[in-house]
């Protein structure tokens, strides 16, 4: 069947790569921007004064709220990618996926209190569950397993993914800062409506890729899904009645449940892979091969992502933003990510390309990124220290903070997205690339606590332990690679 896909795929068109990746590359480019463009003034608007335009929630809890969110936009992308597999097929998914978010933009962008906010945000996390996971697993289809373009693609590919997410921090912040946040929502609801367009107008570029579901439902797998379906959800219904009822249905007892559910989640996925008798002996061992992959990629997204809350609001709160008589908006420091990554991603990407199979094993990347995500917290203890009470730090601390933990990011994110599709059990193709997003929940939603143990320690002990356990993980993954290796039964 995967053959069959690559033949009905134009294998050039797009700088050297298939020319479906055009199509992919700016729907996701778009995608991105709309969902970056509000997560850049999203914790701002949470904690702002009501009279400067937010909601005035305490800064702790929005920081809480945050990373649920997040935690919950990655969790979903489960449910997209077993929808893609057993129902829709990636395609439209992604389709589906792109309106709710549109919906979840549109109703976010109106006048509104806390109330408005969880709709948007519950629109937002199903259709990013649709769109996410099985876009990139369309990536994947257009390409041999024996592809030696397939890094350099998916670099490519993640290189639209941040200019996206670059181009929106700029425009949504400039327009909080000039109209208010409402004004800012709109914008990336705009940003979704313009990359389902590119979508529909260039599928015919994707040939089969994402056409049909892997492995479709028999007619007795759709009764009983649809009976655990209704089952789940009475189930949640009334525990969240109970919890009403009995005043425990808060922000921190549900960011327990969440914490729980992002790493439990993971768990019974791999099981349930590795278990399946439609999974064979040599993609057992690969699904084996990805767990300590899957775990490091935990670590080092419960780094990079508190660039969305905790340093966010360290920049916002204890960051010197004056260049003269303008202040910069805070908000414009999510664009230094992808701006470094837009930078750098294409010389990873020849490096990779020139190294072919001389490059390093996907096992050593990760570790080195592990490296860089931890020297990335290390560097924001020397103007802590240097600074006094009180007093702001200069904003090129931040900016090599932001530096090295992209070297980190480009050395493990393309590259997983790729392993991933490659390690993937072939009835579980969708499922897989689910599981990798899943790290980003799992990372999220372990951030939930630590925004409370942020709120006890110091900012020193803070990002030194925690850049620690990050170093000390790429040395033991460093250590076991050989096994690592060997498990993956020829893939690189």
């Amino acid at each position: 069947m995967l053959e069959e896909i690559v033949k009905s795929v134009p294998q050039t068109g797009f700088v050297g790569q298939p020319r479906g990746l055009f199509s992919l590359f700016f729907t996701e480019f778009w995608e991105r921007f709309s969902y970056y463009g509000m997560r850049a003034i999203l914790i701002f608007y949470m904690y702002y004064a009501v009279k400067d335009g937010g909601l005035g929630l305490d800064r702790t809890q929005a920081n809480i709220i945050m990373s649920l969110y997040g935690s919950l936009i990655y969790m979903s992308g489960i449910i997209g990618g077993w929808i893609a597999d057993r129902i829709t097929g990636t395609r439209k998914a992604v389709f589906y996926g792109g309106i709710l978010i549109m919906i979840g933009h549109i109703v976010l962008s109106l006048p509104g209190g806390i109330t408005t906010l969880f709709i948007s945000m519950a629109f937002i996390i199903i259709g990013t569950g649709l769109l996410k996971p099985n876009v990139s697993s369309i990536v994947g289809d257009l390409y041999a397993d024996n592809d030696s373009r397939r890094d350099a693609g998916f670099s490519i590919f993640y290189m639209g993914i941040n200019l996206g997410s670059f181009t929106s921090a700029i425009i949504t912040g400039w327009l909080q800062k000039e109209w208010g946040f409402h004004a800012g929502f709109l914008a990336a609801a705009i940003g979704m409506a313009i990359g389902l367009i590119v979508f529909i107008w260039k599928q015919k570029d994707l040939g089969l890729a994402g056409s049909q579901a892997p492995n479709p439902l028999l007619p007795h797998e759709r009764k009983i899904s649809a009976m655990i379906f209704g089952i789940g959800s009475v189930i949640v219904a009334v525990l969240v009645l109970v919890a009403i009822v009995t005043d425990t249905f808060t922000i921190e007892n549900i960011s327990l449940v969440i914490t729980f559910l992002g790493i439990a989640i993971p768990t019974i996925l791999i099981t349930i892979m590795y278990r399946s008798k439609k999974t064979t002996a040599d993609e057992k061992s690969r699904v084996l091969a990805y767990i300590p992959l899957f775990v490091c990629a935990v670590m080092f997204w419960a780094i990079a992502d508190q660039s969305a809350t905790i340093l966010a609001t360290f920049i916002d709160t204890r960051t010197d933003l004056t260049v003269g008589n303008f202040e910069i908006p805070a908000a414009w420091f999510q664009s230094i990510n992808p701006m470094f990554i837009f930078a750098l991603a294409p010389v990873f990407a020849l490096l990779w390309t020139k190294l072919g199979d001389r490059g390093p094993a996907t096992s050593k990347k990760f570790a080195l990124s592990l490296f860089f995500s931890g020297a990335s917290f290390f560097v924001m203890i020397i103007p802590i220290v240097m600074a006094g009470d009180g007093e702001l730090i200069n904003p090129l601390w931040v900016l090599l903070s932001f530096l090295l933990v992209v070297i980190g990011e480009l050395l493990l994110s393309p590259v997983g997205l790729s392993a991933t599709t490659k390690l993937a059990p072939a009835a579980f193709a969708g499922q897989t690339m689910a599981l990798w997003f899943l790290a980003s929940a799992a990372a999220s939603a372990i951030n939930a606590q630590l925004v409370r143990i942020y709120e006890v320690v110091s900012d020193v002990t803070y990002f030194g332990v925690l850049g620690g356990i990050s170093v000390l993980l790429g040395v033991i993954l460093l250590i076991i690679s050989p096994i690592i290796q060997r498990a993956m039964r020829g893939i690189k």
